[in-house]
């Protein structure tokens, strides 16, 4: 009789660790997070904000899933100095951006640290305000941030911030086509199109789509500007004076100085896998009232900047000159000369990096940048002079409130670039090829920051990699360029990491030009729901009356 009790006792124990065991994978299932909408867009970049506006404008649904919790990338980042171009070939919901930022200037109370009139109309070559056109393109990162948060909470676009895309089992895909992607957090986002609007273009990689990443050689595309280009200099950002790149100067077996590579230049014309550098866009101030002293990173190391040092040695002035004024007694700072802002070679790994390696290069990027601040202030090898003129600025104490007034975004310069059946190259941008399907123009020169710091044969430290290639007009963008192979991916567009050469990605990659991207991509992404077909096999002769109907400037009409 006790035998059978204590059977009867295991059997119910193991009915009871089953029952739990069940209910635990119930549980685990209903904190599985499922959402669904036409369009999922992956990204929280200026272009992210006009695709969704777009979607809603079409009637479809949309969701933003965006890695950031700030909304805009750059354009709400610090890079307020907008670089336009042509202003006239900027349409649709970009330039109804800009006349959004235009309006909150109008106001008064806007104006906190300074009138209006004491502005004036600043900008070297880009007027802040076009009067008749009511529309600004100078401007800070606080209000940029606030008409991208203005768009999403008129058109009542549902946004989920801080959601990572799991770059391991994160994206499903079904016969050519993406069925859902994950996060991190576990959320699912199911679709019927996607769009990857990220500077860095993860959901185009997961979804093994075809991208390149570095300097395609000239042969490749028939260019002239890809490529190394050793001896090309086409800016000021390069050592104009022989300066010794070693420790102890004279010596090699001393070592080399930091941030310069040991490794050979390369031959001109080649290709590698090198990007151009990125820094941080800061927003300083000179007003005591909002100014933030330069702060002293941890790990300082004024070692690091003992190559400017022996640039101001050889009698180097041009400290200050990309000091750019924006409203409110602010500036967009940026890279200026051959020791600046940029952390040159310091980022070649970043665009297929995982998240953790990325941030321990965006910090690296911070701590350069805070420390180069923090020397140009204090170290006496820094000229007298600009030092006292250094003691004036500080971060602007408005700006980046919860990131201890640091832009909370890196300057992603070009990371993946998609490789389509369309590939974006110089011969387009120079305007030497006509386009037929044309999603929108850019105008801006086939710009490229500095690739790498080496020692040249004669045994002087120089860049390579700055290059300055101004299109003979606007051009047009190639719907093709936003699309991948149709044998890779059907219902994916891609309007950052477009399908572009290098050179040519140094033209495209301007903000105003992903806001036109943005729209235009889902202009089509609407049509390939309407009709149920791939984006492919939108026609043109069906995207571009709605992209018209957008306001998009599709082709360029020569002012009289």
């Amino acid at each position: 009789m006790k035998q059978i009790s204590y059977l009867l006792f295991a059997c119910l124990l193991y009915f009871s660790a089953c029952t739990n065991q069940n209910q635990e994978e119930v549980n685990q299932e209903q904190k599985i997070e499922s959402y669904s909408a036409n369009i999922i867009i992956y990204g929280g970049t200026s272009a992210a904000v006009t695709a969704a506006v777009e979607a809603k404008k079409a009637g479809k649904s949309v969701l933003i899933v965006s890695p950031d919790i700030h909304l805009g990338g750059l354009s709400s980042g610090g890079l307020g100095y907008t670089d336009t171009g042509n202003k006239n070939v900027i349409g649709g919901l970009a330039r109804e951006f800009y006349h959004r930022v235009y309006n909150y200037y109008q106001d008064d109370q806007t104006w906190k640290w300074q009138k209006k009139e004491e502005y004036g109309n600043r900008g070297q070559g880009t007027p802040a305000m076009d009067g008749d056109a009511r529309t600004m393109w100078i401007f800070e990162p606080h209000i940029a941030e606030q008409v991208f948060e203005d768009f999403i909470k008129e058109y009542n676009i549902t946004v989920y911030k801080d959601e990572w895309l799991d770059r391991d089992n994160g994206v499903v895909l079904k016969e050519g086509k993406i069925q859902s992607i994950t996060t991190l957090s576990g959320k699912t986002f199911e679709g019927k199109i996607f769009m990857d609007a990220t500077y860095e273009g993860d959901l185009m990689a997961e979804a093994a789509v075809s991208y390149h990443v570095g300097r395609e050689a000239n042969s490749v595309y028939n260019e002239n500007f890809n490529g190394v280009q050793v001896g090309v200099f086409q800016h000021k950002h390069y050592f104009q004076k022989d300066i010794d790149p070693y420790i102890i100067p004279g010596d090699p077996t001393s070592g080399l100085l930091p941030k310069i590579s040991d490794q050979p230049s390369g031959v001109n014309g080649e290709g590698d896998n090198k990007i151009q550098a990125y820094c941080f866009r800061m927003c300083l101030s000179k007003n005591p009232e909002n100014r933030v002293p330069f702060p002293k990173p941890e790990n300082y190391d004024p070692a690091n900047y003992e190559l400017l040092a022996r640039v101001y040695a050889v009698g180097w002035t041009e400290t200050f000159e990309k000091y750019d004024p924006i409203p409110n007694q602010k500036t967009d700072t940026n890279n200026h000369g051959p020791f600046s802002t940029d952390n040159i070679g310091m980022n070649y790994a970043y665009p297929e990096a995982s998240y953790e390696e990325r941030k321990a290069i965006i910090k690296e990027h911070e701590d350069y940048q805070k420390g180069l601040m923090y020397y140009l202030s204090n170290d006496e090898n820094v000229p007298e002079d600009v030092r006292k003129d250094m003691a004036q600025w500080g971060l602007a104490k408005d700006e980046f409130t919860d990131n201890g007034n640091w832009s909370h975004q890196i300057y992603v310069r070009e990371a993946r670039r998609m490789v389509g059946d369309f590939v974006m190259s110089e011969k387009e941008v120079m305007g030497d090829i006509p386009l037929e399907r044309s999603i929108g123009m850019g105008s801006y020169a086939m710009d490229s920051h500095n690739t790498q710091r080496f020692v040249t044969k004669e045994g002087f430290v120089q860049n390579e990699g700055d290059i300055g290639v101004h299109p003979h007009q606007p051009y047009q963008i190639e719907y093709g360029s936003i699309i991948p192979k149709k044998g890779e991916c059907q219902n994916l567009l891609v309007p950052v990491c477009v399908s572009s050469s290098h050179i040519a990605f140094g033209s495209i990659r301007m903000e105003p030009v992903f806001m036109i991207l943005g729209q235009s991509a889902a202009s089509a992404a609407s049509l390939a729901i309407d009709k149920n077909i791939s984006v492919q096999e939108v026609a043109y002769t069906d995207l571009r009356p709605l992209l018209e109907k957008g306001l998009q400037r599709l082709e360029y009409v020569k002012e009289n």
